[in-house]
């Protein structure tokens, strides 16, 4: 059977549309600010909004972006942390694992 240019080119476009969604299915979910382990280590999106009385260890200037767990890309928002099972964190967010990159 021979295939025309026209049936390559629609086949070709569900293949792409379908790619693109399995990839976004992969994508990792960010963390909820509101999940248990992230409220036992008072993680937040944004590092401005730490409490600083409930969270002493806190310093500000700190977020994740500058922490040796985070594992996202220098200028990525997003970014995997072991701490979170590989949930993507803000790289402007910050918990009480922080550790400073050395």
């Amino acid at each position: 059977m021979k295939t025309s240019r026209r049936t390559f080119l629609i086949s070709s476009a569900g293949l792409v549309s379908s790619l693109a969604l399995s990839r976004q299915a992969l994508a990792a979910e960010h963390v909820d600010e509101n999940s248990p382990l992230a409220k036992q280590l008072g993680y937040k999106h944004d590092a401005s909004l730490v409490d600083q009385a409930a969270q002493p260890k806190f310093k500000p200037g700190e977020h994740c972006a500058t922490c040796q767990l985070y594992q996202g890309k220098p200028g990525d928002a997003w970014g995997p942390c072991p701490i979170f099972s590989g949930q993507d964190v803000s790289d402007k967010g910050w918990c009480s694992a922080y550790t400073p990159k050395a």
